[in-house]
Protein backbone atom coordinates (compact mmCIF):
# COMPACT_ATOMS: atom_id res chain seq x y z
CA UNK A 1 0.00 0.00 0.00
CA UNK A 2 1.50 3.38 -1.04
CA UNK A 3 0.32 6.79 0.85
CA UNK A 4 0.71 10.00 -0.88
CA UNK A 5 0.12 13.40 1.42
CA UNK A 6 -0.84 16.24 -0.29
CA UNK A 7 -0.45 20.08 0.40
CA UNK A 8 -3.36 20.72 -1.26
CA UNK A 9 -6.66 19.41 -2.86
CA UNK A 10 -5.74 20.53 -6.46
CA UNK A 11 -2.41 18.60 -6.03
CA UNK A 12 -4.11 15.93 -4.97
CA UNK A 13 -7.00 15.89 -7.55
CA UNK A 14 -4.24 16.40 -10.53
CA UNK A 15 -2.04 13.37 -8.74
CA UNK A 16 -5.26 11.12 -9.27
CA UNK A 17 -6.44 12.42 -12.66
CA UNK A 18 -2.92 11.33 -14.13
CA UNK A 19 -3.53 8.34 -12.94
CA UNK A 20 -6.37 7.52 -15.21
CA UNK A 21 -4.48 8.85 -17.73
CA UNK A 22 -1.72 6.93 -17.41
CA UNK A 23 -4.58 3.75 -17.61
CA UNK A 24 -5.93 5.07 -20.47
CA UNK A 25 -3.15 5.77 -22.36
CA UNK A 26 -1.86 2.32 -21.43
CA UNK A 27 -4.37 0.59 -22.27
CA UNK A 28 -7.06 2.42 -24.38
CA UNK A 29 -10.39 0.22 -23.65
CA UNK A 30 -9.71 0.13 -19.99
CA UNK A 31 -12.42 -0.65 -17.13
CA UNK A 32 -12.54 2.05 -14.76
CA UNK A 33 -14.43 1.93 -11.56
CA UNK A 34 -16.13 5.13 -10.77
CA UNK A 35 -17.37 6.92 -7.22
CA UNK A 36 -19.30 9.23 -6.40
CA UNK A 37 -19.76 12.05 -3.52
CA UNK A 38 -17.53 15.47 -3.41
CA UNK A 39 -14.74 13.62 -2.93
CA UNK A 40 -13.88 12.84 -6.71
CA UNK A 41 -15.51 16.07 -7.85
CA UNK A 42 -12.23 17.62 -8.81
CA UNK A 43 -10.82 14.71 -9.83
CA UNK A 44 -13.34 14.59 -12.48
CA UNK A 45 -12.82 18.15 -13.17
CA UNK A 46 -8.94 17.42 -13.85
CA UNK A 47 -10.13 14.85 -16.32
CA UNK A 48 -12.01 16.45 -17.95
CA UNK A 49 -9.61 19.05 -18.71
CA UNK A 50 -7.45 16.23 -19.76
CA UNK A 51 -9.80 15.27 -22.23
CA UNK A 52 -10.51 19.17 -23.86
CA UNK A 53 -6.78 19.41 -24.62
CA UNK A 54 -6.75 15.83 -26.21
CA UNK A 55 -4.38 14.41 -23.92
CA UNK A 56 -6.92 11.17 -23.64
CA UNK A 57 -9.66 9.81 -24.48
CA UNK A 58 -12.29 7.35 -23.22
CA UNK A 59 -13.83 5.98 -26.54
CA UNK A 60 -12.86 2.67 -25.93
CA UNK A 61 -13.21 2.95 -22.12
CA UNK A 62 -15.75 1.31 -19.83
CA UNK A 63 -17.11 2.70 -16.67
CA UNK A 64 -18.67 0.95 -13.56
CA UNK A 65 -19.85 3.05 -10.96
CA UNK A 66 -19.92 1.41 -7.08
CA UNK A 67 -23.64 2.23 -6.23
CA UNK A 68 -26.72 4.13 -6.44
CA UNK A 69 -29.56 4.96 -4.38
CA UNK A 70 -32.55 2.93 -3.88
CA UNK A 71 -35.93 4.38 -5.16
CA UNK A 72 -34.17 7.26 -7.28
CA UNK A 73 -34.64 7.27 -10.99
CA UNK A 74 -31.80 7.54 -12.83
CA UNK A 75 -33.50 11.70 -13.86
CA UNK A 76 -33.54 12.67 -10.57
CA UNK A 77 -31.72 15.23 -9.42
CA UNK A 78 -29.97 13.55 -6.38
CA UNK A 79 -29.50 9.80 -8.56
CA UNK A 80 -25.48 9.11 -9.11
CA UNK A 81 -26.70 8.46 -12.79
CA UNK A 82 -27.46 12.15 -12.79
CA UNK A 83 -24.18 13.24 -10.85
CA UNK A 84 -22.29 11.38 -12.96
CA UNK A 85 -23.51 12.85 -16.58
CA UNK A 86 -23.32 16.24 -14.88
CA UNK A 87 -19.71 15.72 -13.22
CA UNK A 88 -18.13 13.62 -16.02
CA UNK A 89 -19.92 11.61 -18.67
CA UNK A 90 -21.58 14.88 -20.84
CA UNK A 91 -17.75 16.28 -21.06
CA UNK A 92 -16.05 13.73 -22.45
CA UNK A 93 -16.34 10.73 -25.11
CA UNK A 94 -17.07 8.15 -23.41
CA UNK A 95 -20.43 6.01 -25.45
CA UNK A 96 -22.94 6.15 -22.69
CA UNK A 97 -23.67 2.75 -23.63
CA UNK A 98 -20.18 1.67 -21.86
CA UNK A 99 -21.08 3.65 -18.82
CA UNK A 100 -22.77 1.19 -16.08
CA UNK A 101 -24.51 2.15 -12.78
CA UNK A 102 -26.42 -0.36 -10.90
CA UNK A 103 -30.38 0.51 -11.05
CA UNK A 104 -31.53 1.27 -8.21
CA UNK A 105 -35.70 1.25 -9.38
CA UNK A 106 -37.21 -1.68 -10.42
CA UNK A 107 -39.43 -5.05 -8.92
CA UNK A 108 -36.88 -7.58 -8.84
CA UNK A 109 -32.99 -5.68 -7.40
CA UNK A 110 -31.96 -9.06 -6.66
CA UNK A 111 -31.88 -9.65 -10.48
CA UNK A 112 -29.94 -5.86 -11.01
CA UNK A 113 -27.16 -7.44 -8.58
CA UNK A 114 -26.84 -10.18 -10.52
CA UNK A 115 -26.89 -8.71 -13.04
CA UNK A 116 -24.01 -6.30 -12.45
CA UNK A 117 -21.87 -9.11 -11.30
CA UNK A 118 -22.22 -11.04 -14.37
CA UNK A 119 -20.82 -7.68 -16.05
CA UNK A 120 -18.13 -7.12 -13.71
CA UNK A 121 -16.90 -10.42 -14.03
CA UNK A 122 -16.71 -10.25 -17.86
CA UNK A 123 -14.71 -6.95 -17.68
CA UNK A 124 -12.61 -6.88 -14.71
CA UNK A 125 -12.10 -3.34 -13.38
CA UNK A 126 -8.21 -2.04 -14.01
CA UNK A 127 -8.92 1.04 -11.46
CA UNK A 128 -10.96 1.40 -9.18
CA UNK A 129 -11.54 4.64 -7.43
CA UNK A 130 -12.50 4.80 -3.88
CA UNK A 131 -13.44 7.39 -1.63
CA UNK A 132 -14.18 7.32 2.42
CA UNK A 133 -17.05 7.11 4.56
CA UNK A 134 -16.71 8.65 8.23
CA UNK A 135 -17.82 5.19 9.30
CA UNK A 136 -15.23 3.28 7.33
CA UNK A 137 -17.68 2.34 4.47
CA UNK A 138 -16.25 1.83 1.27
CA UNK A 139 -18.86 2.06 -1.99
CA UNK A 140 -22.31 1.64 0.63
CA UNK A 141 -20.64 -1.31 2.34
CA UNK A 142 -21.54 -0.16 5.72
CA UNK A 143 -19.52 -1.47 8.87
CA UNK A 144 -21.27 -4.96 10.36
CA UNK A 145 -20.28 -8.01 11.80
CA UNK A 146 -20.01 -9.68 8.30
CA UNK A 147 -19.87 -8.38 4.52
CA UNK A 148 -21.23 -9.30 1.33
CA UNK A 149 -19.24 -10.19 -1.67
CA UNK A 150 -21.16 -9.02 -4.74
CA UNK A 151 -23.49 -6.50 -5.32
CA UNK A 152 -26.46 -5.71 -2.76
CA UNK A 153 -28.74 -3.80 -1.60
CA UNK A 154 -27.98 -2.15 2.03
CA UNK A 155 -29.77 -0.57 4.75
CA UNK A 156 -27.84 3.08 5.22
CA UNK A 157 -26.88 3.78 8.16
CA UNK A 158 -28.21 6.95 10.17
CA UNK A 159 -24.92 8.80 9.77
CA UNK A 160 -24.25 8.38 6.27
CA UNK A 161 -27.85 9.70 5.30
CA UNK A 162 -26.81 12.50 7.88
CA UNK A 163 -23.83 12.96 6.07
CA UNK A 164 -25.30 12.76 2.63
CA UNK A 165 -28.15 15.19 3.58
CA UNK A 166 -26.84 17.82 2.12
CA UNK A 167 -27.38 17.50 -0.96
CA UNK A 168 -30.80 17.37 -0.60
CA UNK A 169 -33.89 19.96 0.99
CA UNK A 170 -34.08 17.69 4.32
CA UNK A 171 -32.77 14.57 6.10
CA UNK A 172 -36.16 13.14 5.16
CA UNK A 173 -35.65 12.80 1.36
CA UNK A 174 -32.70 11.07 1.58
CA UNK A 175 -33.00 6.94 0.63
CA UNK A 176 -32.87 4.33 3.30
CA UNK A 177 -31.36 2.01 1.02
CA UNK A 178 -28.94 2.25 -1.67
CA UNK A 179 -27.12 -0.98 -4.15
CA UNK A 180 -23.39 -1.32 -3.92
CA UNK A 181 -20.88 -3.14 -5.15
CA UNK A 182 -19.88 -5.24 -2.69
CA UNK A 183 -16.45 -5.46 -1.35
CA UNK A 184 -14.94 -8.77 -2.73
CA UNK A 185 -15.64 -6.91 -6.07
CA UNK A 186 -13.82 -3.83 -5.38
CA UNK A 187 -10.90 -6.09 -4.03
CA UNK A 188 -11.05 -7.70 -7.37
CA UNK A 189 -9.51 -4.73 -9.12
CA UNK A 190 -6.65 -4.72 -10.61
CA UNK A 191 -5.72 -1.40 -8.95
CA UNK A 192 -7.18 0.72 -6.11
CA UNK A 193 -7.32 4.04 -5.35
CA UNK A 194 -8.46 5.61 -2.46
CA UNK A 195 -8.32 9.51 -2.10
CA UNK A 196 -9.68 11.00 1.44
CA UNK A 197 -10.10 14.73 2.22
CA UNK A 198 -10.53 17.00 5.14
CA UNK A 199 -9.72 16.35 8.77
CA UNK A 200 -12.91 15.04 9.78
CA UNK A 201 -11.63 11.62 8.09
CA UNK A 202 -8.24 11.79 9.88
CA UNK A 203 -9.48 9.27 12.45
CA UNK A 204 -10.76 6.40 9.89
CA UNK A 205 -8.08 7.12 7.61
CA UNK A 206 -5.97 5.81 10.64
CA UNK A 207 -8.23 2.89 11.76
CA UNK A 208 -8.30 2.15 7.94
CA UNK A 209 -5.19 1.71 6.93
CA UNK A 210 -2.66 1.05 10.43
CA UNK A 211 -5.78 -0.21 12.86
CA UNK A 212 -6.93 -3.95 12.77
CA UNK A 213 -8.54 -5.97 9.48
CA UNK A 214 -12.06 -5.89 10.22
CA UNK A 215 -15.74 -5.85 8.94
CA UNK A 216 -16.73 -3.31 11.62
CA UNK A 217 -14.50 -0.74 9.24
CA UNK A 218 -14.79 -2.43 5.85
CA UNK A 219 -12.03 -0.01 4.31
CA UNK A 220 -9.37 -1.55 6.28
CA UNK A 221 -10.05 -4.44 4.35
CA UNK A 222 -8.32 -2.93 1.55
CA UNK A 223 -4.90 -3.94 3.72
CA UNK A 224 -5.04 -7.00 2.13
CA UNK A 225 -5.16 -5.97 -1.64
CA UNK A 226 -1.90 -6.43 -3.52
CA UNK A 227 -1.95 -2.91 -5.04
CA UNK A 228 -3.64 0.15 -3.11
CA UNK A 229 -2.85 3.39 -3.57
CA UNK A 230 -4.12 6.29 -0.81
CA UNK A 231 -3.96 9.91 -1.46
CA UNK A 232 -4.76 11.90 1.32
CA UNK A 233 -4.48 15.71 2.06
CA UNK A 234 -2.46 16.58 5.05
CA UNK A 235 -5.25 17.13 7.46
CA UNK A 236 -7.27 13.53 6.55
CA UNK A 237 -3.16 12.43 6.36
CA UNK A 238 -2.46 13.89 9.61
CA UNK A 239 -2.98 11.04 12.33
CA UNK A 240 -0.48 8.79 10.24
Amino acid sequence: MQVKTFDNTTELDTFAAQLFAEKLKDKPNATLGLATGSTPVGIYGKIIEMYKNGSISFKDATTFNLDEYVGLAPEHEQSYAHFMKEQLFNHIDLPLQNAHLPKGIGADLKSECTSYDQMLAEQPIDIQLLGLGLNGHIGFNEPDQELQGGTHVVELEESTREANARFFDKLEEVPTQAITMGVGSILKADSILLVVKGADKAGIVKQALQGPITTEVPASLLQTHKNVIVLVDREAGRLL
